[in-house]
């Protein structure tokens, strides 16, 4: 069987849309990805409403902490999302990928959980595709 995919989402905060984004690959699919978060200028702590909207999909974020881009570990990754809407130039030859999501910070809850909502269909796409990628790697052996 394949290895899983190590996957990094990226935000300004770490503390909404990344957070999610890692919540979602955990647990939707950690047969294929090994997902990590972090921000480029991380918050002190996950927003009560990030945490609200999480525990609507059963998911628990209360113990997450924002983290670094640079605590990182040398972005030792087989994918970066970037959902802060800055530019990052690749990394390693990393493949990098750009999730156009609106920054929920300081918006009405219920916009909140449209954004959780469309990280989790983004979220939930990128691991059918490791899915199939990673059976055709698995036909070719």
């Amino acid at each position: 069987m394949s290895e899983r995919k190590r996957v990094l989402f990226l935000c300004i905060g770490n503390a909404c849309r990344s957070q999610m984004a890692e919540a979602f690959a955990r647990a939707y699919g950690s047969d294929v990805v090994d997902p990590s978060s972090a921000g480029f200028a991380p918050a002190s702590r996950i927003p009560d409403d990030t945490i609200r909207a999480m525990d609507e999909k059963n998911l628990d974020v209360r113990g997450h902490i924002p983290k670094r881009l640079s605590d990182m570990g040398g972005f030792d990754f087989d994918l970066i999302i970037n959902m802060s809407g800055y530019p990052l130039p690749r990394v390693n030859g990393t493949p990098l990928r750009v999730w156009d999501v609106e920054d929920p910070i300081g918006l009405e809850y219920d916009q909140h959980c449209q954004i959780r909502d469309e990280i989790e269909a983004r979220v939930k796409k990128l691991i059918e595709e490791l899915r199939r990628e990673q059976k055709s790697e698995a036909a070719r052996t």
